[in-house]
């Protein structure tokens, strides 16, 4: 027999004898058997620990792009923000080792994508991973470590800003010199003129105590809308949004504040109108001009040189009277014509907020028509009530500037 035969039976020999067989098959397999259920602890860990850095950074991309849509921080911050949020939220799983690691193996980075009207679009990118280790089993057939990482994006819009363009039509006739009902705080003597001793007019002795006049009551109620015009626009889109122009009148149109960025010139434009203003009551002229300056191509090309594709148009109309022109009685054919252009100004989409002072009847229901809704028509009795008035047309206006589009 040689010495291959000779192996083979004693091979033979052995496989065909099962004496002892399991033990050796056991010893055989049970480093297997151990590192396959090793791996499968470590495969469900490891899923577990994807599943929370991948849920903690979705959170902290989202933290950190609402921030910056609601001007709360900066790009340099939002980062930051973005990834001391991962970790603080990791701190809740990862052992001491691993929260360095995740400290160490996270990064954010934050841009904002687009601006347009005032508004700005941000997008952050969170990136994170780390290392944890396997159990003993595991490492007989792998590595010590298993790399876990995810990535994360949010995006966050800002306010956006509607452009709009106002031209406020504001009454400066005689009965604008007349009184209200609340004294001056700072005057003590003055003219206090009225409907009774207005014939005295420039003559009239000073009496006390001293009343605020209707011309004066209008400057501090156009300023409570100005204000409110300021306000919807912010540091990033002062002049690029608000444009506004005013006219006022008597039974002649006067001098206009052509439309321009902002409210300087209009609040120094009623600012001018005289404390004790003379003349009759004449709307149409200066409610035509307004319309016109709204409507013509020159606005539309004006707020597109800031990027305004479209852009809302509003007029703001007070008087404290009727029309009469020259006259002292109420001409109806006035109220016609004026009537015409408010018709044809809320067909080109202007929307029109009317604000009757102490007006007689006939002049109330000409604003309330001109108006064409009973919201936007105001009726002011005393000078609180004009002030609330126009407060309340800036904050409509503003509120309708302002959408959210988070």
């Amino acid at each position: 027999m040689s010495n291959s035969r000779a192996f083979r039976a004693i091979i033979g020999r052995i496989v065909s004898n099962q004496d002892g067989n399991f033990g050796i098959m056991t010893a055989l397999l049970l480093p297997v058997l151990l590192g396959a259920s090793g791996l499968a602890i470590d495969v469900a860990n490891q899923v577990l620990a994807k599943r929370q850095l991948e849920e903690t950074t979705d959170a902290a991309a989202l933290a950190a792009a609402t921030a910056l849509a609601n001007g709360t921080i900066t790009i340099a911050d939002a980062q930051a923000l973005a990834v001391n949020f991962v970790a603080g939220q990791m701190s809740n799983y990862a052992s001491a080792s691993e929260l360095a690691a995740i400290e160490a193996g996270t990064t954010a980075k934050a841009v904002q994508t687009s601006t347009g009207s005032g508004s700005k679009t941000y997008t952050v990118s969170v990136v994170s991973s780390y290392s944890i280790s396997v159990n003993p089993l595991t490492q007989l057939f792998a590595s010590k470590t298993v790399t876990i990482g995810a990535s994360s994006s949010a995006a966050s819009q800002s306010a956006s800003k509607n452009a709009m363009s106002m031209y406020v039509v504001l009454d400066r006739s005689g009965s604008m010199s007349w009184i209200t009902d609340v004294v001056q705080s700072t005057t003590t003597k003055c003219q206090n003129y009225t409907s009774s001793n207005w014939s005295n007019y420039p003559n009239l002795k000073a009496t006390a105590p001293c009343d605020v006049n209707k011309s004066a009551a209008l400057k501090q109620a156009a300023a409570t809308l100005f204000d409110q015009l300021d306000a919807a626009e912010t540091a990033d889109t002062t002049d690029t949004l608000v444009r506004t122009g005013a006219v006022s009148f008597t039974d002649t149109m006067q001098a206009t504040q052509d439309l321009a960025w902002g409210t300087t010139g209009v609040r120094s434009y009623v600012s001018n109108i005289p404390a004790y203003p003379t003349g009759g009551t004449d709307m149409t002229t200066p409610m035509s001009t307004a319309y016109k300056a709204l409507t013509d191509m020159k606005e539309t090309t004006s707020q597109a040189s800031k990027g305004n594709t479209s852009f809302s148009k509003y007029i703001v109309l007070m008087t404290d009277g009727e029309n009469t022109g020259n006259s002292g009685s109420w001409n109806q054919a006035l109220d016609t014509a004026t009537l015409a252009t408010c018709t044809s100004a809320r067909a080109a989409g202007i929307t029109i907020y009317t604000v009757a002072f102490m007006a007689p009847v006939n002049g109330k229901a000409m604003l309330q028509s001109c108006a064409g809704s009973t919201t936007n028509y105001y009726a002011a009795d005393d000078m609180a009530s004009l002030v609330a008035a126009f407060k309340d047309i800036g904050k409509k206006v503003a509120d309708q500037t302002t959408r959210l589009t988070n």
